[in-house]
C-alpha cells in the first residue's frame, strides 16, 4: 500500500512554471500513479465526473508514463481516453469542451532525459493551489498491475485542426509557401495538414527520430543557421515549428529570422482585436508602447499566473488573452473571428498566433509587418546546469544591491530607473537597457534576458552577463 504525498515527497519531483518535472528516472510507474490519485481526489473535491482524456509528446518516456497514469486510472474506477501523440493545446481543447480533466505527459523542451506530468481541471489549467493541494493529498493506492496497452482515440487531433480550419471560408493562404520544422514535435503530423487546408504549399523539414529540446526562448546558434539555409533553398514566406509538446511556436519570416515569441504574441493579439492583456514580466516592453491595448497586466512568468490574472480583466473588457516570452498564446475569453466565434483556450497555443500572423501579413511581409512595432529589442539565453540555489543567491544579491551586481557584469556608472522583483530580478537602466535575470522553474537553469533599442545591444548585455555570472 502506498500513500501518494509520501511517494511524491520522496521522488524528486516537483511542480515548475508548468506542470510537474523531474528526470525520466524519477518517474517510476508509483511515482505517476501517485500524481494521478492526487490529481483525481482533488479534482473530485470540485467537479463530477468519470472519464479522463489523456495524450503524450514524442519523448521516449511518456508511453511508458502514460501507461501507469491509466493503470492508476483504472484503479480508481476511471475511464480514460487516449489521445495518442498530440499538442499539449489539442488535448486541452478537447477536455474543456467535454468538461472533464485531463493529463499531458510531456517535459515540453527540457531535455529528453527528464519528462512531466501537465494537468487540466475540466475549465483548464490547474492553479498553483492545486498543485499544493496535489502535493499534500493523502491517498493510499495499491501497487501498480501490469500495466495496460494504450489504443488511440484520433479525437483530439481531429478536433484541434478544425477549430481553426473552420473559421475560414477560403484557402487564403494560397500563393503562400511555408516550411514545417517538424523535429520531434507533438503535433509534426498534423501542421503540414492545417497550413495545407488553408491553402498554402507546405514543405516539410527535418523531422527526427530522437527527441530535440526546442526551446523557442533560447533558440539555438544551429536553429538560426538552419533557418536561413532553408530560406535560401525553397524562399518561404515563412518557417513554422514548436517546441515538444505544441504548444510554444517558433516562427522565421521571409528572411529566416526567428521572431521573439511576445512580439509574435503582441501581433497576434492585435490581429484579434484582443482589448486586455495579461502578460509576464519578462515579455518586451513594445507591449505597452505599441498603444494597441486598453490594459496591459504584468505577472510571474509561468501560464497559471497568466491565467489567473484574466480572472481580473475579463468582467471590464471584451476580448482577453495573454502570452509568454515564449511565445504561448493564451485565450482568456470568447472572441469572434470573421464573423464566427472562436471559443476560450486558456492554456498555451502555438497554432493561433501562427495564424493570425500569417492573416496580418496576408498582403505584406512578416517583417515589414515587424517594422511597424516599436523598435524595442529582446535577447535571452540560459546557462544550463546552473545549481538553483546558486541562481536565487545570486538574486538576493542582486535585491540587496543591485548596483553591486551590476558592477560585477561589468555595467560600471550605470543609473538605474527601475527595480522589479515580481519575478527574479529585471532591472531598468537610466538609458533604456534591461537587464533581467531569472532561475528557470523547470530545470537547473539560470536565465537572462535583455531589453534594448537594438539586437546587438541586447545581446551585448546578455552576453556579458552570463559571461560574468560564471565567475561569482
Amino acid at each position: 500500500m502506498f500513500i501518494s504525498s509520501k511517494v511524491i515527497a520522496d521522488s524528486g519531483v516537483a511542480f515548475g512554471t508548468s506542470g510537474a518535472r523531474g528526470l525520466v528516472t524519477q518517474f517510476t510507474p508509483e511515482v505517476c500513479a501517485a500524481f494521478t490519485h492526487s490529481f483525481v481526489s482533488v479534482m473530485q473535491a470540485s467537479f463530477a465526473f468519470d472519464r479522463i482524456m489523456i495524450a503524450i509528446d514524442n519523448r521516449p518516456s511518456s508511453y511508458a508514463m502514460a501507461m501507469a497514469c491509466v493503470e492508476a486510472l483504472q484503479q480508481r474506477g476511471i475511464t480514460v481516453t487516449y489521445y495518442g501523440v498530440v499538442p499539449t493545446p489539442a488535448l486541452a481543447y478537447v477536455a474543456m469542451q467535454d468538461d472533464v480533466p485531463a493529463i499531458m505527459v510531456t517535459g515540453s523542451h527540457i531535455p529528453f532525459d527528464r519528462n512531466g506530468l501537465k494537468f487540466y481541471r475540466p475549465d483548464g489549467e490547474i492553479s498553483k493551489s492545486d498543485e499544493q493541494s496535489i502535493l499534500a493529498a493523502e491517498v493510499q493506492f495499491d501497487e501498480l498491475a501490469d500495466l495496460p496497452q494504450l489504443e488511440t482515440d484520433p479525437r483530439a487531433a481531429n478536433d484541434y485542426l478544425a477549430r481553426y480550419t473552420s473559421l475560414f471560408d477560403s484557402p487564403w493562404l494560397t500563393g503562400k509557401r511555408i516550411g514545417i520544422y517538424e523535429h520531434s514535435s507533438a503535433g509534426r503530423d498534423l501542421y503540414a495538414d492545417l497550413f495545407t487546408l488553408l491553402g498554402a504549399e507546405v514543405v516539410s523539414l527535418e523531422r527526427s527520430d530522437q527527441f530535440v529540446p526546442i526551446d523557442t526562448e533560447a533558440v539555438s546558434d544551429t536553429d538560426r543557421a538552419k533557418a536561413k539555409a532553408w530560406l535560401a533553398q525553397y524562399q518561404f514566406d515563412a518557417i513554422f515549428s514548436t517546441d515538444g509538446d505544441g504548444d510554444r511556436p517558433l516562427i522565421a519570416d521571409e528572411k529566416g529570422e526567428w521572431l521573439r515569441g511576445d512580439i509574435l504574441g503582441l501581433l497576434c493579439a492585435k490581429a484579434l482585436n484582443v482589448q486586455a492583456l495579461a502578460v509576464p514580466v519578462s515579455c518586451n516592453t513594445a507591449i505597452e508602447s505599441s498603444g494597441a491595448f486598453a490594459k496591459v497586466s504584468r505577472t510571474k512568468i509561468g501560464s497559471p499566473y497568466v491565467i489567473a490574472e484574466f480572472a481580473s480583466l475579463v468582467d471590464g473588457y471584451t476580448g482577453v488573452a495573454g502570452f509568454e516570452a515564449n511565445g504561448g498564446f493564451l485565450l482568456g475569453s470568447d472572441v469572434e473571428l470573421n464573423g464566427k466565434p472562436l471559443s476560450a483556450l486558456p492554456t498555451r497555443d502555438a497554432v493561433l498566433p501562427a495564424i493570425m500572423l500569417l492573416a496580418a501579413a496576408a498582403d505584406q511581409p512578416i517583417s515589414t509587418l515587424i517594422d511597424t512595432l516599436p523598435k524595442r529589442v529582446t535577447h535571452s539565453d540560459r546557462i544550463q546546469g546552473f545549481a538553483t540555489e546558486k541562481s536565487q543567491a545570486i538574486i538576493a544579491q542582486g535585491k540587496a544591491d543591485p548596483l553591486a551586481l551590476l558592477a560585477k557584469f561589468g555595467f560600471a556608472d550605470v543609473a538605474l530607473a527601475e527595480i522589479d522583483d515580481t519575478d527574479g530580478l529585471r532591472m531598468t537602466f537610466a538609458d533604456g537597457r534591461i537587464v533581467h535575470l531569472r532561475p528557470s522553474g523547470n530545470a537547473p537553469e539560470l536565465r537572462c534576458y535583455a531589453e534594448a533599442d537594438s539586437l546587438a545591444l541586447a545581446r551585448e548585455c546578455v552576453e556579458q552577463t552570463l559571461e560574468k555570472v560564471q565567475t561569482l
